[in-house]
């Protein structure tokens, strides 16, 4: 069975600064695709939409409404412009619209997977982005580098390529040629902003990065307007290769750590983090503070209270009890928050 290749392709990338295609840039892209898939199950995520359609729209300014006029209108010159050059190679593309809900529901992101896997079967490599016109702005991705995350760790994709306008991440003039393990050293090498017409940008990438190779995918951040790239990418001979870690969870697992929509925050102390650890179930007794709305069954945010990097998400879970119930057992120290199964540790 043929291994899974995410492709996200950024907005400076394949726009000029006019909004229009960059049809050079699009064609090589198509190209080089179509040989991946021979190897590989290829999604790709594209950008662009936005930045192809708003010179249609007057006195554009960047408004949520107008964003989501401009995708309407520049998401069919997009699809079209890849389906006129993957035709060159006779392999036929699809566009996937999602909402950030649809990879909270389980069921919802299994009939994707599905979906992709009988386009696969026909030749046919989906095109995927997000639903601007229609989705809740309280419920969007941050931005495309982290759709393509969450679809690389859904379909333990093998490898993801950010295909950038940027040669990799820079440390000074020189690009970093492999990151093993994410520090803050390798976070301030990352320069803030986005690129132009992006939402993302380096952090943005790198926080994607150090989260798809936690969960065992190899990531390469690369300059994907140099023709003959994207097949450098996948051989790890340009940009920055991001390692793999070694990770043995289940698929479903993995959804709970990245695709679900936690509905609550509970923070531990080192002690309960320790018990954790050692494949415990969380109890009452470790517990210093809850927040949030949810109901039994719920995926819940776990913190630790003093532990370095404690802004960091430690675990994610599936609750046992609800919030309420929380409030009316706190005498009881022996109550089961979250079953060992069903907690998941970064």
């Amino acid at each position: 069975m043929k291994k899974v290749l995410v492709l996200k392709v950024g907005t400076a990338a394949i726009t000029n600064g006019y909004g229009d295609i960059e049809e050079v840039v699009v064609e090589n892209i198509c190209q080089q695709l179509s040989i991946l898939h021979n190897k590989y199950n290829v999604i790709l995520v594209s950008s662009g939409a936005v930045g192809a359609g708003k010179k249609y729209l007057q006195n554009y300014a960047g408004s949520i409404t107008e964003k989501k006029a401009a995708a309407a209108l520049g998401n069919p010159r997009l699809i079209q412009k890849y389906a006129e050059f993957f035709q060159h190679s006779q392999v036929g593309v699809a566009q996937v619209l999602c909402e950030r809900h649809h990879f909270s529901n389980r069921k919802q992101f299994l009939q994707l997977r599905s979906t992709c896997e009988a386009l696969w079967e026909n030749n046919i490599i989906p095109i995927i982005n997000e639903n601007d016109v229609i989705s809740d702005h309280s419920l969007k991705f941050s931005d495309n580098d982290e759709m393509a995350t969450l679809l690389a760790i859904g379909f333990s994709a093998e490898k993801l390529l950010f295909g950038s306008s940027m040669p990799g991440l820079l440390d000074g003039e020189e690009v970093i040629p492999r990151i093993e393990k994410f520090s803050a050293e390798i976070f301030s090498c990352a320069k803030p902003g986005t690129s132009r017409g992006g939402l993302g940008g380096m952090i943005s990438k790198l926080s994607c990065t150090r989260l798809a190779t936690n969960f065992g995918t190899t990531v390469v951040i690369f300059d994907v307007r140099k023709d003959g790239n994207i097949l450098r990418a996948e051989q790890f001979q340009t940009g920055t290769v991001c390692s793999a870690q070694l990770c043995n969870i289940s698929a479903h697992k993995k959804w709970m750590a990245t695709g679900s929509l936690p509905t609550g925050r509970v923070v531990i102390d080192l002690g309960a983090a320790e018990a954790l650890k050692k494949r415990k179930s969380l109890l009452l007794v470790g517990v210093k503070s809850v927040e949030g709305d949810f109901e039994k069954g719920d995926i819940i945010e776990i913190y630790v209270d003093g532990m370095e990097g404690v802004e960091d998400v430690f675990a994610v879970a599936r609750a046992k009890i609800s919030f309420s119930d929380f409030e009316s057992n706190k005498k009881q120290k022996n109550v089961e928050i979250a079953h060992a199964n069903e907690i998941v540790i970064f």
